[in-house]
């Protein structure tokens, strides 16, 4: 989601990846505990998120490569008063955030019950620089708005 920007649109992919690029730890990291609040068959779902000592409330609605998302910042009082309500239904990974050409590619690697399992992400400004990104050769299968692979779906399993 755009920072600064109550209510946006996500556009973005997602990709298995073959390896790990180089240097990865020379990036950026945090830790992640995401959990769901509610959820609907249709796509709709509230997210708790705790990225670091970062706290917020999403609410998205869609599902593919464009959603709607709301996003507010939580105190550490309001996110532990909420976490609770969260179990059976959480994930946990480590984030990188990886420059690359002119985009940040999210990688996560989770932990716990999905361990072993490596996602990145791309975020996008538009439909059309959506469309024409080539992928880094480090990538792997495209796995946009595949259900096994929504963390919504990991955090339920």
């Amino acid at each position: 989601m755009k920072k600064g920007i109550p209510n946006s649109r996500e556009i973005e992919r997602k990709f298995l990846l073959k390896r790990l690029p180089e240097k990865l730890n020379r990036s950026r990291r945090y830790i992640i505990a995401q959990g769901y609040l509610a959820t609907e068959p249709a796509g709709r779902q509230v997210r708790l998120r705790k990225k670091g000592k970062t706290a917020s409330l999403t609410f998205k609605v869609g599902r593919g490569r464009s959603r709607e998302e709301r996003e507010i910042k939580l105190s550490a009082k309001q996110f532990s008063a909420l976490w609770p309500a969260t179990v059976g239904r959480r994930l946990y990974k480590l984030r990188y955030e990886v420059p690359w050409k002119n985009f940040l590619i999210e990688i996560d690697i989770y932990h716990r019950k999905h361990k072993g399992l490596v996602v990145a992400e791309v975020e996008f400004p538009d439909h059309v620089t959506c469309r024409r990104f080539k992928p880094p050769s480090w990538f792997g299968r495209e796995v946009t708005g595949e259900k096994r692979y929504s963390n919504v779906r990991l955090a339920n399993e």
